[in-house]
């Protein structure tokens, strides 16, 4: 009854949350953390603490496969240097600074470090709630780098957390065997699952079994990795780049449209549950802690979060004069960013899931039997930090990137069309072939050829911007019209001319249509 009590909550905070964030016109993880928070006052949902699997092995995989899959390989191949150094050296020296703040504030030294290694890395899916105002190249490496970091921070955290439960020392050798394992275990899991997937998507044709083969592949690299105690969040990205990149030459085009629907809406309700249920943890978090203790995490709470914005910006101004100083190639030059390109990526350091998952994650006793040090303040350090970031930084974001000059962004937009037109155009020198080759008729050729030069025509025209206007009001006629087929099919099924399944074969066909014209890109 429980099970069924949270979901239903859960369910009806994503919803009310969104809707009252479009009425608004506020960013919809803000709403949703203060009615997480909200949820611990509801009888029955008081004491809820979510285990730290459910994050990992439910939301994690889901939602790193689904910023996998759309992110593009060529930006990250243009900057991966940087963000590499991003991914492990900003997130060890990250760690250590918290590590610091959280001794500072009493904590032991490792567990003050199992603190640093929680908060350490920055969460993909934020930066896609929050950071939508940015230039896509920004957004772009924001998500690249948000993706990778992880295996670091989860590294550095299972060490120091086995320092703390089985009281132990780590050498040099420990941790250079764990960052190789997390990275080389996990890029290999990640490989060989895309692998078995790509190849396994050429052989099967059934629409339903393919996506759910989709389904099946980030929760399948996540947990091959894990078994061989490798990094599953760095398999899952590897393999969700992968098979995205494979996909328009793999997949089917009916597979990808209901493929997109489904992550769109499985990253939609996942996002939103896990902020609601970030607000439910710091509401469990604070029942837990002496009014003492609450204080001096408050405390933790607002240092902290200074130090991550800090840390953050300093790395990426030195690593950039870093890398200046070592490479002064053409190529170098055209891949650098003004100063004020890093100082928003520097404020865009959200934190989310991976941190949220570690900080309940953190074991409740250590082998003694004795009750693992500090775990109810770094729990509540954590989810407070995370609200600081999704809620301080996330209300901040729009107002800097207004007040700083980012460099314009070219219009992707005439590239699209320019990329159309010569599709359709390399596509007509190919009709007669093809006509050949099917046996079509003359009157099917003469029909087929007239559709594709009047979409070369309108495509070459649109390259210019005096048919904007023309263009969206064909789109809008189109659509309007579409409607009145609509609702002329459904009075022929009202007075039963066809029947229900007639119905849904023919709305499919114009469901198909009109979003062909709601994205013409």
């Amino acid at each position: 009854m429980f099970g069924l009590l949270l979901t239903v909550a859960l369910g009806a905070s994503v919803l009310a949350g969104e809707a009252l964030a479009r009425r608004l016109r506020v960013a919809a993880p803000i709403l949703l953390l203060i009615i997480g928070g909200l949820l611990g006052l509801v009888p029955g949902l008081t004491a809820v603490e979510m285990p730290s699997e459910v994050v990992l092995l439910l939301f994690l995989p889901a939602l790193l496969y689904s910023e996998a899959i759309l992110t593009s390989l060529r930006e990250l191949r243009r900057y991966l240097r940087g963000i590499l150094l991003q991914a492990t050296l900003l997130v060890a020296l990250t760690a250590g600074a918290v590590a610091v703040v959280g001794h500072l504030f009493g904590l032991p030294w490792a567990p003050a470090w199992v603190l640093g290694a929680a908060l350490a890395p920055t969460d993909a899916t934020a930066v896609s709630a929050f950071a939508k105002a940015l230039p896509r190249q920004q957004i772009t490496i924001l998500r690249a780098e948000s993706l990778l970091n992880d295996g670091m921070a989860l590294t550095i955290y299972a060490l120091a957390t086995a320092v703390v439960v089985q009281q132990s020392t780590v050498t040099v050798l420990d941790i250079s065997w764990r960052v190789l394992l997390a990275y080389g275990g996990g890029a290999a899991a990640g490989l060989l699952v895309a692998w078995v997937g790509i190849q396994t998507r050429k052989r099967l044709t059934d629409q339903l079994l393919l996506n759910l083969l989709a389904l099946l592949t980030p929760f399948v690299a996540y947990l091959l990795a894990e078994a061989v105690e490798a990094s599953g969040v760095l398999a899952t990205v590897i393999a969700g780049l992968l098979i995205g990149r494979s996909n328009p030459r793999v997949a089917r085009a009916s597979t990808r449209l209901q493929g997109l629907a489904f992550w769109n809406l499985a990253a939609f309700v996942l996002n939103g549950a896990l902020f609601v249920l970030v607000g439910l943890e710091l509401h469990t978090a604070v029942a837990r802690l002496s009014a003492h203790e609450l204080l001096l995490g408050l405390g933790a709470v607002l240092v902290v979060s200074l130090v991550l914005v800090a840390v953050r910006i300093g790395f990426l101004f030195a690593s950039a004069y870093f890398i200046r100083a070592l490479d002064r190639s053409e190529r170098q030059l055209a891949r650098r960013l003004p100063n004020s390109s890093r100082v928003v990526r520097g404020f865009a350091g959200f934190r989310g899931a991976v941190s949220l998952a570690a900080a309940l994650g953190v074991p409740v006793t250590v082998a003694s039997g004795a009750a693992f040090p500090g775990r109810d303040l770094i729990v509540f350090v954590t989810a407070g930090v995370i609200v600081v970031t999704l809620v301080g930084q996330g209300l901040l974001l729009p107002v800097l990137v207004r007040r700083v000059q980012l460099p314009n962004e070219p219009d992707p937009a005439p590239a699209r069309r320019s990329a159309a037109l010569k599709a359709t155009e390399q596509a007509l020198t190919y009709l007669d072939q093809e006509a050949a080759t099917l046996g079509a008729s003359g009157p099917a050729t003469a029909i087929v050829r007239e559709r594709y030069q009047q979409t070369s025509d309108r495509l070459r025209r649109g390259l210019g911007d005096d048919t904007a206007e023309e263009e969206r009001q064909t789109r809008q006629l189109l659509l309007a019209l579409l409607d009145r087929k609509r609702s002329a099919i459904l009075s022929l099924r009202d007075i039963r001319e066809i029947d229900d399944q007639d119905l849904h074969d023919l709305q499919r066909h114009l469901d198909i249509e009109e979003l062909r014209l709601t994205d013409p890109s």
